[in-house]
C-alpha cells in the first residue's frame, strides 16, 4: 500500500469513526475528578486505548496510544492492532487527530505499543510489530508533524539475541542519557512465558536504524521478575531524570492480573535498583474504574518540570480499556504521587 493511499485511509477512518474522548468504563464521561483523560471507542464501539506516550512537540501534547484490531476498515481494509493520535493543549483535554495504520510487509499483522521521543525538530516513534509471538520486533518511524509517519525502511530496526530471550522485542522506549540513546525493550524467555527488561544503545538519530544498536543486555536481562506482586511480567519501561539519577517506571504482571506501577532508580541508565517491593501506583479497590489494573506507564515531564504519569486502567478484566493522568511529586529525591 502507498504512502498516499495510507494517508486516505487515515482521514477516512479519523472522520468515520467516533473520535476519541475521555470516557469511564461504562461509556459515560468521567466523574469530576476522576483521572481518566481519554479512551477511544472509533474501533469496537466501546473505550479501548491502551500503552499511552506522551511528548510536548510543535507547541502541543500529543498522546500516542495502542488501538485494537477490527476485522475490516473502510473498503474492506483488514486493520489488525494500530496507533491513534491523539493531540491536547492542556494535557487533560484530548482530541484524537489521527492513526498510524500498518503500512510495510513487517507490520501486515498490526502495531501497537508507541513510543514517541522528540529528537531535535522531529518525533521519532518506536513501536513494536504484533501478532507475529517470539518473532515481533522494534520498528522506527519519524515524523515533521505528529500525525503523518515516514518508515525507517530497515524496519524492523531491533530485536535481542542474547540466549536468555526468545528474541522478542516489544513495549519500546526511546531514552537520552548524557549524550548517548538508550532503547529499552521487553522480552521472554525462550520458553515464551516469563516477561523481562532489557536495553541497547546508539550513538544517535543517524543510527537508529537496523544494525545501529548495540544490546547491552545480550548477557542476561535489566530487570526481571521478582516481587510476588511483579508475577511473571515486567514490561513497559518509561524514564526520566531528576537530581542526576535515573528512574523507571515499569509494569508488573500481566494485564488484569492485576497489572501494577513500579519504580526502580538507575545511576547510569543500565543498572537499576527497585524503590520499593511494593507498587508505586496499585490497582484500584473493588468498585473502581481501575480494579483490574494500573498499568503500561508512560512518563511525561513538561518544560517547568512537572511530571505526570499517564497509565491504563480498566474495571472490565481488559473488556474495555481507558487512560488516565496522575500528577508525581518529588520528595526526598523520590517520586510519589500527588492529589491534582
Amino acid at each position: 500500500m502507498s504512502i498516499m493511499t495510507t494517508r486516505r485511509l487515515i482521514v477516512a477512518l479519523t472522520f468515520v469513526a467516533a473520535a476519541g474522548r475521555a470516557f469511564a468504563e461504562d461509556g459515560k464521561a468521567p466523574a469530576p475528578g476522576s483521572p481518566i483523560v481519554f479512551s477511544d471507542d472509533s474501533r469496537l464501539g466501546k473505550p479501548y486505548a491502551k500503552d499511552p506516550s506522551v511528548v510536548k512537540f510543535r507547541g502541543a501534547y500529543w498522546m500516542y496510544y495502542s488501538l485494537p484490531g477490527m476485522k475490516a476498515g473502510p473498503q474492506g481494509f483488514a486493520l489488525g492492532w494500530s496507533i491513534g493520535v491523539a493531540k491536547s493543549d492542556d494535557l487533560k483535554s484530548w482530541k484524537k487527530v489521527g492513526e498510524i495504520l500498518p503500512e510495510q510487509e513487517v507490520e501486515r499483522n498490526g502495531i501497537c505499543a508507541p513510543g514517541a521521543r522528540v529528537v531535535g525538530d522531529r518525533l521519532h516513534l518506536f513501536y513494536q510489530t504484533y501478532g507475529n509471538g517470539a518473532r515481533d520486533a522494534i520498528c522506527h518511524a519519524v515524523s515533521e508533524d505528529g500525525v503523518h509517519f515516514d518508515r525507517d525502511k530497515s524496519n524492523p530496526v531491533f530485536h535481542p539475541t542474547g540466549a536468555w530471550s526468545v528474541g522478542r522485542a516489544i513495549d519500546a522506549e526511546l531514552f537520552e542519557w548524557k549524550g548517548k540513546y538508550f532503547l529499552y525493550y521487553a522480552t521472554r524467555d525462550p520458553e515464551m512465558k516469563i516477561q523481562m527488561l532489557g536495553v541497547a544503545t546508539s550513538a544517535g538519530p543517524d543510527s537508529f536504524g537496523s544494525g545501529g544498536w548495540t544490546d547491552l543486555s545480550v548477557d542476561g536481562p535489566l530487570l526481571k521478575p521478582e516481587l510476588p506482586w511483579e508475577g511473571k511480567c515486567i514490561e513497559a519501561a518509561s524514564l526520566c531524570t531528576r537530581d542526576g539519577k535515573v528512574f523507571m517506571f515499569y509494569a508488573g504482571a500481566f494485564n488484569n492480573a492485576p497489572q501494577q506501577i513500579g519504580v526502580a532508580v538507575s545511576d547510569d541508565a543500565v543498572h537499576f535498583q527497585r524503590l520499593s517491593d511494593k507498587p508505586f501506583l496499585p490497582n484500584g479497590p473493588p468498585g473502581s474504574w481501575n480494579s483490574s489494573e494500573s498499568g503500561h506507564p508512560g512518563v511525561f515531564v513538561d518544560d517547568d518540570g512537572s511530571t505526570y504519569l499517564f497509565y491504563q486502567g480498566n474495571d472490565t478484566k481488559g473488556k474495555t480499556w481507558s487512560l488516565a493522568r496522575l500528577r508525581v511529586e518529588w520528595k526526598d529525591g523520590k517520586p510519589v504521587p500527588a492529589a491534582e
